[in-house]
């Protein structure tokens, strides 16, 4: 396993991963120096992290590899058809996996995502629109949403 480490407005990130995909991203308040990054995978990662929080890229491009359950793995997929600067609640994914009554069960594996922004479960919010449990804390959950704004980007660009 390779790991990687780049700092972010949100603390140090830590990706971890092989030749399968980035199976692991999380942050650290630790301050660490960023470890040398040995394969291209890891440093495209890095580079695309950077693109993110510089607010020139969207979406992600990479080679994911979550470890988790078959239905972990399918809640993760549908994070991803999130768009950037979009919400979704709980009660729409659950919709959107065929189960209305399986809210609980997509929030605990969206709690799970070991892909911290890769896969964007900062994007999912209650279903009255407030902001819930955040692994990284609500206040990053505020700061991701915030960023991904289209009107904050514009007066970025301005």
């Amino acid at each position: 396993m390779n790991k990687a480490s780049v700092k972010t407005p949100l603390g140090n990130a830590i990706f971890e991963g092989d030749a399968n995909g980035i199976s692991k991203l999380y942050l650290t308040e630790e301050i660490s120096e960023t470890t040398s990054v040995s394969t291209p995978f890891l440093q495209e990662a890095k580079e695309q992290l950077q693109q993110y929080f510089s607010g020139e890229l969207q979406q992600f491009d990479l080679k994911l590899n979550p470890q988790g359950t078959d239905f972990q793995k399918r809640v993760w997929q549908a994070l991803q058809n999130i768009p950037y600067g979009k919400t979704a609640s709980y009660m729409e994914l659950a919709k959107k996996l065929g189960d209305p009554l399986a809210i609980r069960a997509v929030a605990a594996a969206n709690g799970k995502n070991p892909l911290w922004i890769l896969v964007p479960c900062h994007r999912v919010i209650g279903s009255d629109g407030s902001l819930t449990g955040y692994a990284g804390g609500l206040w990053r959950k505020k700061w991701l949403l915030d960023h991904e704004q289209p009107s904050k980007q514009q007066s970025l660009a301005l």
